[in-house]
């Protein structure tokens, strides 16, 4: 039984409970905020989440544990068997993480905590987020799932990193990230309704 630590309001956590869903492997959900204490760090050496224990063994950050859940199960492939293809999956991956997600997020603490961020801050981050927005939209297939006509992996990244930065622009910068990017919009929109992403959304008010 794999056990899947951290908290349901995390896009990542959500993420991995999704490709658990996906890959129909069992496991038990165990709340464990992000801390600096001993017992967290063993699971995840930076207190982040999620992580995963398998075995009374530990695995930290998404894309390290659904590449492991990938070759768990062949279940609902999430990575293409052609090595070009499942490279360009990897690819576009990578993009909506570092060149998007990661950039909204130096100001989540001031979207979601009440934080505070410079002026500086807020117009770097808008300027750098569409310049990765730009490069998203360009790996971007949708035809009709990210990477092309199949669900991928790249598709749970979409969904659960998209939700993040729209949370972050709206607040911050008050606008819609994806107002000039409508393929992405109705992509998302498609994504709410497959049934693994829909079980998770539904699970996190209960």
């Amino acid at each position: 039984m794999i056990k899947l630590y951290g908290l349901r309001m995390s896009n990542y956590y959500s993420l991995v409970k999704a490709v658990l869903i996906e890959k129909g492997l069992e496991f038990e959900e165990v709340k464990a905020p992000p801390t600096q204490k001993e017992d967290n760090l063993a699971r995840s050496p930076m207190g982040k989440m999620p992580s995963i224990e398998v075995d009374g063994q530990y695995m930290s950050e998404s894309l390290a544990i659904v590449s492991y859940l990938e070759r768990m199960s062949d279940n609902s492939p999430l990575i293409p068997a052609d090595p070009f293809q499942a490279g360009k999956v990897m690819e576009l991956v990578c993009h909506i993480k570092l060149d998007a997600e990661l950039v909204a997020r130096r100001c989540l603490a001031a979207a979601a905590f009440g934080g505070e961020v410079s002026d500086e801050t807020k117009e770097a981050t808008d300027k750098d987020l569409e310049r990765g927005l730009v490069a998203v939209n360009q790996l971007m297939a949708c035809d009709p799932y990210a990477a092309g006509s199949s669900f991928t992996l790249a598709d749970m990244y979409t969904f659960y990193s998209f939700g993040l930065i729209n949370m972050i622009s709206q607040k911050m910068f008050s606008k819609d990230p994806l107002a000039n990017y409508p393929k992405i919009k109705t992509l998302l929109e498609m994504l709410a309704s497959h049934p693994s992403i829909q079980r998770v959304e539904t699970e996190k008010s209960q």
